[in-house]
């Protein structure tokens, strides 16, 4: 029986990795699978970190050259599954960001198993965990952090130029060159859409928001906000209909279908934002877990990572429908990690 076993190799996981290591738990990792059905999900082993070009944002990275760095700290099998280094990239970027911090938990002993968590019995103890693979796992306790993932539209041109302009989080990625006082687009209708595109005002010439109908599903308040700000564009009873691009350029426009039988509209933009939600990654703690409204785990103990069950916490934004950032998922790993540690000290 282990100690603890956590389950999501984002941010989150690894760094609740590195935490209960620490603290001689021997955690062991379950990771996911790299299988068809977890790539048209978009939750693939390392979570969304790893679909992000360079990030910015994560401290302890400023830019610099950080080639020889990687060599030493990331092994030689684990380097040549990262996608090539763009010559241009002065920082970090997603992949090498979270195989550096699955390197340090794996330094520290963290065991790594490469497995899906399918079902779980959480009705006593030892908690077990059955796996696709048909293992079943049994532990003390257990870190939660499945991460979620974004909506996107579901066109085959958008995941052409994930990546390349096409990305599901402004705060992550608007400030980058390639969108800097250029024209982006934001689709979407709801709060986070709105918020998304007043973000991107601060790097972008213009803001086009791109929404269905013909009025926002936002709050009242902050849909004032985007109708009466300067460099935003409401586009009315439109949607998607292709990413236009090249393989130079990344992105360079996007062709609008009408919901109401108007002509199709292309539109020149530089990057195009999908603000349309994000799907927590929760489906097999239906029953088993005490989860929100929008389907993320619930914590009902204020600034801890306690879930409805004693023993079982969770980190990352399986349970952040709010903040949804690398370095607040890896504080959240820290937090759960040494809740975990407690609980089993009380044990």
């Amino acid at each position: 029986m282990e100690k603890t076993i956590i389950i999501g190799s984002g941010p989150a996981g690894w760094t609740a990795a590195i935490y209960a290591a620490r603290a001689s738990l021997s955690p062991l990792l379950i990771e996911g699978a790299v299988t068809q059905e977890n790539q048209e999900k978009n939750r693939l082993p390392m979570g969304q970190l790893a679909l992000t070009t360079e990030v910015e944002n994560f401290s302890g990275f400023p830019p610099g050259n950080l080639s020889g760095y990687l060599d030493s700290a990331i092994s030689k099998g684990r380097k040549e599954m990262l996608p090539p280094r763009d010559a241009e990239l002065t920082g970090v970027s997603g992949p090498e960001l979270v195989e550096l911090i699955r390197a340090q938990a794996v330094h520290f002993g963290t065991r790594v198993v490469s497995d899906d968590v399918v079902d779980v019995d959480f009705s006593q103890l030892p908690y077990k965990l059955i796996g696709a693979t048909g293992n079943i796992y049994e532990t003390k306790t257990v870190i939660v952090a499945t991460g979620a993932s974004a909506n996107y539209l579901g066109l085959e041109s958008e995941n052409r130029f994930k990546n390349r302009g096409v990305s599901a989080c402004a705060v992550c990625d608007g400030a980058l060159p390639r969108f800097r006082n250029k024209p982006l687009a934001v689709v979407g209708g709801g709060d986070a859409a709105v918020e998304e595109a007043e973000y991107l005002t601060k790097f972008s010439s213009k803001v086009y928001l791109i929404h269905r109908r013909d009025q926002l599903r936002a709050s009242k308040i902050v849909a004032q906000r985007a109708i009466d700000h300067s460099k935003i564009e409401l586009l009315w009873n439109r949607i998607p209909k292709e990413v236009l691009g090249n393989d130079k350029d990344g992105v360079t426009g996007t062709l609008l279908q009408s919901t109401v039988g108007e002509p199709d509209l292309e539109l020149p933009i530089s990057g195009l934002f999908v603000a349309i939600g994000h799907t927590p990654n929760t489906g097999f703690l239906k029953g088993k877990l005490a989860l929100t409204e929008k389907g993320f785990i619930a914590r009902p103990v204020p600034f801890r990572t306690n879930t409805s069950v004693p023993g079982v916490f969770t980190a990352g934004d399986v349970a952040d429908d709010y903040y949804r950032q690398a370095i607040s998922a890896a504080g959240s790993g820290c937090m759960a990690a040494l809740d975990a540690e407690r609980y089993l000290a009380s044990l």
